[in-house]
Parts: C-alpha cells; sequence; structure tokens
C-alpha cells in the first residue's frame, strides 16, 4: 500500500512540474513575438482582406479587428486546412465556434493570444 501512495504521490507531483514548465517555456516563445506592422489603427476593406487569402500571407477579420496569422498557422494545434480556409475572410463564426457550426468558443487564452496578431481593424466601406 505504501509502494502505491508513494507511486501515485511522484507521478502526481510530475505531471504538475511538466505543466508548469511547459507553460513557462510556451510563455517565454510568445513574449519574443514581433508585433506585426503597420498598427491596431490601420483600417482595411473586405476587398482588401480579401488578397491576403493564402497559407503564406494569412489575414483574418475577427469580430471587426483584422488579424496577420501567418506567423501563427504553423503553430495551431489543428490540421492546416482547419485554419487556412478561413484566411482572406470575416472568420469570427470559426473563432466563436472552433469552426463547427455547433462547436465551443476558443478558450479566453486563445483570444488573448490573438491580439498579438492585430494589425487593424475592418473599415465600413467596402463591406
Amino acid at each position: 500500500m505504501k509502494k502505491l501512495v508513494y507511486t501515485a504521490f511522484v507521478a502526481f507531483w510530475s505531471v504538475v512540474l511538466t505543466v508548469i514548465l511547459l507553460d513557462s517555456l510556451q510563455r517565454g516563445e510568445t513574449a519574443s513575438e514581433p508585433s506585426p506592422a503597420p498598427g491596431p489603427d490601420a483600417r482595411y476593406t473586405l476587398e482588401q482582406l480579401a488578397e491576403h487569402d493564402l497559407a503564406s500571407d494569412c489575414w483574418m477579420a475577427i469580430e471587426g479587428g483584422i488579424y496577420n496569422v501567418t506567423e501563427y498557422l504553423s503553430r495551431h494545434p489543428t490540421d492546416d486546412d482547419v485554419i487556412t480556409e478561413w484566411c482572406g475572410r470575416e472568420a469570427t463564426e470559426a473563432m466563436r465556434t472552433k469552426g463547427k457550426s455547433e462547436g465551443r468558443d476558443h478558450s479566453k487564452r486563445a483570444w488573448r493570444m490573438l491580439e498579438r496578431y492585430r494589425i487593424g481593424s475592418l473599415s465600413d466601406q467596402g463591406t
């Protein structure tokens, strides 16, 4: 019985330390990412957004903001096509439902991470 309790104790703390380590490594990686230019005050039309519809140049409109997620694509936890189908498009639905018609919203952490890629706002012109 003591062996089982000891094994469970060691396993528990191993998992806790692994999670803490992985979280700190991921925070260090994302903290060094440069902010995309030109800045959050720029305004873009849907036509301008549509010009950035490739995996090598992927912009999305989400809740009125424009995001250049090109650099993030390789780190997204799903297959590339799940996210690249939204390149050059209004993608609020994808963010709110994880791309499924009855899916669930992305995490608060994902929403915070998205802000690093904000390059402007969606203009009312050309919509």
